[in-house]
């Protein structure tokens, strides 16, 4: 259980006054971190007023049934690629009443990694503007064991997200 006071909780409560600063709404589609970063949000007091829903799309199946993944971008990329991250970014802002939204898919381990996406590799997706939609990405890697991967996930898309807040 994340609390407000703790690290998470606190990257959480900035993000939401910056939301709440712009009158934006948040989504999330988290694959890999399984709703661990709408649980840091929703930790916030209030943050029903800048926190409009939140996806966990573990499945392929699900990232093409509620967010419009692809399913030529699964294949060609996989699911755990920048291109997956952007459209799953991009599917939560669609499916979604909020102006931003932010994905995360990636590999926590123990098990599942390759030499090309090694135990640790997590890919994150930001999507912004409901007329005109932008999308940026990126592909980080982590260490340490499931757990570590997930919290380095979930404090790298707050922080990233907060980065694309900041006037």
């Amino acid at each position: 259980m994340i609390r407000p006071e703790d690290p998470l909780g606190r990257l959480a409560r900035d993000l939401g006054v910056l939301l709440a600063a712009r009158g934006w709404m948040l989504a999330t589609a988290e694959s890999c971190t399984g709703g661990a970063v709408a649980e840091a949000i929703t930790a916030i007091a209030g943050s029903s007023g800048w926190f409009e829903r939140g996806f966990v799309t573990y499945s392929n199946a699900a990232k093409i049934e509620l967010l419009g993944v692809a399913p030529l971008t699964l294949e060609r990329h996989g699911a755990v690629s920048e291109a997956v991250a952007r459209e799953m970014a991009l599917g939560a802002l669609a499916h979604s009443q909020a102006e931003l939204a932010l994905s995360i898919t990636g590999i926590a381990g123990p098990d599942g990694g390759t030499p090309e996406k090694p135990v640790g590799t997590v890919c994150f997706g930001w999507a912004w503007g409901r007329t005109r939609p932008r999308v940026r990405s990126e592909r980080r890697h982590f260490a340490g064991d499931r757990i570590a991967v997930r919290a380095q996930a979930v404090r790298t898309a707050l922080a990233g997200t907060i980065a694309l807040c900041r006037p």
